[in-house]
């Protein structure tokens, strides 16, 4: 008898990228980004869509025409993923998967994805944890108090809690526990912030658009061994190393997370902790790439970002790749 053999290769998911344009952002170069964070995740990228609209549909973010459009690319291109360029209320990403019968994911669910991927510290998988629990516990499915047996009243009483509300039980408890774990992790990070102001040691924090070459510069001023990689967000886990100045001082320089246009709020708050033992520090390096399209608005994006991740001061200096 012949046997045949037939090798097993996981082909990426295909993925149509969806924006629309309000004018209230560079939509054009928002999904742009958005195909390089496609990319990093390890989606294969078939096309982008930008509908222009005064405001998103309440029910499918874009418009019905649009939709129908959607469906039928998908069909004939086999794509398998929908990834939207804002964040999707949990019945607009419902109501898309419904009408298309394409799994559909936002930018915030991207990111998120992403940084699973790349945390290696535990407060990095932390923090990656915690944001993702939060984002996902509304958008859990079921038709919320429809499902619900614990409120009370003629009609409520039964055998006890459905599925979802157990699942919503369990996931609460877990905030609660790594809500915990990172008040304990903050203590201790302001314990080390408090000892180096006593022995004056003087913070540097390099900050910047991801991919935009901080771990290349910090392995050039103190030869910290970070991976550098030409993609985005290649690593996460802030790295603090020596540096001596020319004038003999020393200080503590950070790499720290790169950041993106329009960061999401479950991101920047992880952010905002990764910058730096940030407010505590006594001066900021922006890093851009000197050949990177609209340098100077990708730095004001830079900046706008920052503030989004609660790091309002502004850089101390700028350094072109």
């Amino acid at each position: 008898m012949i046997m045949a053999y037939f090798e097993n290769i996981e082909r990426p998911e295909r993925a149509l990228l969806v924006s629309v344009d309000t004018g209230a952002f560079d939509a054009q170069a928002s999904i742009d980004e958005l195909e390089e964070l496609a990319h990093t995740a390890g989606a294969e990228v078939l096309a982008k869509m930008v509908q222009k609209r005064d405001t998103p549909d309440a029910a499918t973010f874009i418009g019905s025409g649009r939709i129908v459009e959607i469906k039928t690319f998908c069909r004939d291109h086999e794509a398998d993923l929908l990834v939207f360029d804002s964040e999707l209320t949990p019945s607009q990403q419902r109501n898309i998967e419904k009408l298309t019968d394409v799994r559909v994911i936002d930018r915030t669910m991207l990111i998120l994805d992403i940084f699973a991927a790349r945390a290696r510290s535990s407060e990095g998988k932390l923090q990656v944890e915690l944001a993702q629990l939060k984002y996902a516990l509304p958008r859990l499915g079921g038709k919320g108090t429809e499902l619900s047996r614990l409120g009370g009243g003629i009609g409520t009483r039964g055998p006890g809690e459905s599925k979802l509300e157990s699942d919503r039980r369990h996931i609460r408890r877990r905030i609660d526990a790594l809500e915990n774990q990172l008040e304990i992790v903050g203590r201790r990070r302001a314990r080390l912030r408090e000892r180096r102001n006593k022995n004056g040691v003087e913070t540097v924090a390099i900050v910047g658009y991801t991919n935009a070459g901080k771990s290349t510069l910090m392995n050039t001023l103190t030869h910290a061994g970070v991976l550098a990689e030409d993609k985005l967000f290649a690593t996460l886990d802030p790295t603090a190393r020596a540096l001596t100045l020319p004038d003999g001082r020393t200080v503590m320089l950070i790499d720290t997370v790169g950041l993106v246009r329009r960061l999401p709020s479950p991101v920047g708050r992880g952010v905002s902790i990764h910058i730096g033992g940030g407010r505590e520090r006594r001066c900021d390096s922006q890093c851009v790439r000197r050949f990177q399209p609209g340098v100077r608005r990708a730095s004001g994006s830079d900046g706008e970002a920052a503030r989004r991740a609660g790091v309002c001061r502004e850089a101390g200096g700028l350094c072109d790749e």
